[in-house]
């Protein structure tokens, strides 16, 4: 066996957990979470040792690090000097200088998007489909489950919205991980104009991750608002989504309707980008948005792709259930790194 520990570094939240990998390199257990704000501490090392002061014991000299930010960099070798800063937080993680940190003897940095398409093929290759819940696609058929071959597109919101590429080969996979987020914001219809419009004003450029995560929602309410002539009252974002999840405020409830239709668009767009035969939703939000994305218009505008509508209600969509899909992927990236 070994013992290493596994960190999700977002936006909002780091987490943390010790992980153990069994002979083949698969992830045998995973330990229950450590979670804490980024926020309430300094950089990567304070946020260690807050973990590490959690536990009875010593840490594992290994480790899986996932973070929300390109690491293209890394697997090409950093110098000392390189400097990882996150998309959506204020830590910056010089590469280099990470063992000597964390005081560890080997480790991997992969992206966050990376780390989660690796939990889909762990969960997949372990045929574990009870980690996985139906948004969209045909269910009823036998083709209905995620594919054993070719890409899988795999995304989500939270406080940025995080994309991968899964390329599966039976027990074997690749990941591909990306910024597809980062790309323009594409809009469908007059209310996405007025979106857009509004995004513009406010950013300059406006991307998909500023309309399709979590800081998103307060400015699409004030777009539906504006719309009816009138003006949105200013909600704490976390009292905002709580609000729109429960449906105790029209406007938000409209704004999270409008935010699964932008996500069911992305997600068409970047399923027939990746020519994929499946989709995975995960993400921060991910799992809050399960009772809502399969009744929203999510996959109504999942397949409004024109000539190739057709094409798209053949791909399955699903939504991960797992709570710490993050954790467990980045302790499989380590698992297949160190083979």
């Amino acid at each position: 066996m070994t013992e290493l520990v596994a960190a999700d570094i977002g936006g909002t939240h780091a987490r943390f957990a010790l992980a153990r990998l069994d002979g083949a390199g698969r992830v045998a257990e995973l330990g229950d979470p450590v979670v804490l704000r980024c926020a309430d501490h300094a950089d990567l090392a304070a946020a260690w040792a807050a973990f590490g002061a959690a536990l009875s014991g010593p840490l594992p000299r290994a480790a899986a690090i996932a973070v929300a930010g390109p690491v293209a960099g890394v697997a090409a070798g950093l110098a000392a000097g390189d400097e990882l800063r996150l998309t959506n937080n204020h830590w910056v993680i010089r590469p280099a200088q990470l063992r000597a940190q964390l005081g560890l003897d080997a480790h991997v940095l992969i992206n966050d998007f990376a780390a989660v398409a690796h939990f889909v093929a762990h969960a997949m290759t372990a045929d574990d489909s009870g980690q996985f819940a139906p948004v969209c696609g045909p269910h009823a058929s036998p083709d209905a489950a995620l594919p054993a071959a070719g890409p899988i597109t795999v995304l989500g919101p939270g406080t940025g919205l995080g994309a991968a590429v899964l390329i599966r080969a039976g027990s074997d996979w690749q990941v591909l991980p990306c910024e597809a987020g980062h790309g323009d914001f594409a809009p469908v219809d007059s209310v996405d104009d007025a979106i857009l419009a509004h995004f513009r004003r406010k950013f300059g450029r406006v991307s998909a991750e500023r309309v399709i995560s979590g800081p998103g929602l307060a400015d699409i309410r004030a777009v539906l608002a504006e719309l009816e002539g009138g003006d949105a009252s200013p909600i704490d974002d976390a009292r905002l989504w709580q609000l729109a999840l429960a449906g105790e405020d029209r406007l938000a409830a409209a704004a999270l309707e409008r935010f699964c239709c932008a996500l069911g668009s992305f997600a068409g767009n970047m399923a027939l980008a990746h020519g994929a035969g499946g989709v995975v939703i995960g993400g921060g939000l991910g799992a809050r948005l399960a009772a809502h994305l399969p009744r929203s218009g999510f996959a109504a505008r999942f397949v409004a792709k024109g000539r190739f509508a057709a094409l798209l209600g053949s791909v399955p969509v699903k939504l991960i259930t797992h709570p710490q899909p993050g954790l467990l992927g980045a302790a499989a990236a380590f698992g297949r790194t160190m083979q």
